[in-house]
């Protein structure tokens, strides 16, 4: 069932940026492990990011270390996901999640909760 919100996609040339939002109305996001995923057309969907709750651990997909950063502002009851460095193989529909694993894990099993996605298009 979707009960988040995702925003901040949009149309990036190679090695520029964009900053994902994703929010709810319905509960307190530092109370979940949230995660960000991504899926491209006629692909699995993967999971990008995520950071813990309790310990706020992170975890990232190897191709998108040290170019992605995940955080939280809970004053805000938002979670980020910064990119940096695109590339046009991060071209896809992202989507945020939220689920009560205490670890950082990034498989769509451990999430119960899901946004509608946004897209994300990395092209010059």
């Amino acid at each position: 069932q979707l009960q988040l919100v995702e925003s901040g996609g949009g149309l990036v040339q190679p090695g520029g940026s964009l900053r994902l939002s994703c929010t709810t109305s319905r509960f307190t996001l530092d109370h979940y492990t949230v995660g960000w995923f991504r899926q491209a057309p006629g692909k699995e969907r993967e999971g990008v990011s995520c950071i813990s709750r309790i310990s706020g651990r992170t975890n990232y997909e190897n191709s998108v270390k040290g170019r992605f950063t995940i955080s939280r502002d809970n004053a805000k009851n938002t979670v980020y996901l910064q990119m940096n460095s695109l590339k046009p193989e991060d071209t896809a529909v992202y989507y945020c999640a939220a689920g009560l694993s205490v670890l950082p894990i990034m498989d769509t099993a451990r999430y119960d909760y899901w946004g509608q996605g946004t897209q994300v298009t990395v092209s010059s």
